[in-house]
């Protein structure tokens, strides 16, 4: 499996993977409009057998310090089970940790997420529409510079209701 960044060429199976691992587009309206809006920071793509098999995308985020969202994660649900989701998170996370970010904020699953050093309890003082048990934060290169105040994901997420 290669992994490598977004290219012009992928548009349309990043959207057909995201369609299918989520059973709907919404996701994959969202990467669209991440990408038209110009809010795509980092957008990795998971190569096997010359198909995409997976997809990551971390998008800016309104906070009190320089974070990033990750959102979305897709894994064709026939490849699902064989790493290639954390094979992007944790490719992902060395691109996020070589820039000017302080944090990553995720909505997903602790178990998941937690495996990469993801902690509710640090995005708990944070105001947002999804806080609750589901949003997560990673700190990068050291503690956060402040436990509380308003995140906002960019604005495409705000479509999704």
């Amino acid at each position: 499996m290669q992994i490598r960044d977004e290219q012009a060429g992928d548009i349309d199976a990043i959207r057909a993977l995201h369609t299918i691992a989520f059973g709907q587009s919404q996701e994959a309206g969202l990467v669209d409009q991440l990408r038209a809006d110009g809010d795509s920071v980092i957008s990795l793509v998971a190569i096997e057998a010359d198909s995409i098999v997976g997809h990551i995308l971390f998008s800016p985020m309104s906070a009190p310090f320089q974070a990033l969202g990750l959102a979305p994660l897709a894994v064709q649900p026939a490849m699902q089970g064989r790493g290639i989701g954390s094979a992007l998170v944790e490719a992902g996370l060395q691109r996020v940790a070589a820039g000017p970010w302080r944090s990553v904020f995720v909505l997903g699953d602790p178990a998941y997420y937690g495996r990469f050093g993801f902690e509710a309890a640090l995005a708990s003082g944070f105001r947002s529409p999804y806080a609750g048990p589901y949003l997560m934060a990673l700190a990068l290169g050291g503690p956060l510079p402040v436990r509380e105040g308003r995140i906002d994901y960019a604005p495409a997420f705000a479509a999704l209701g």
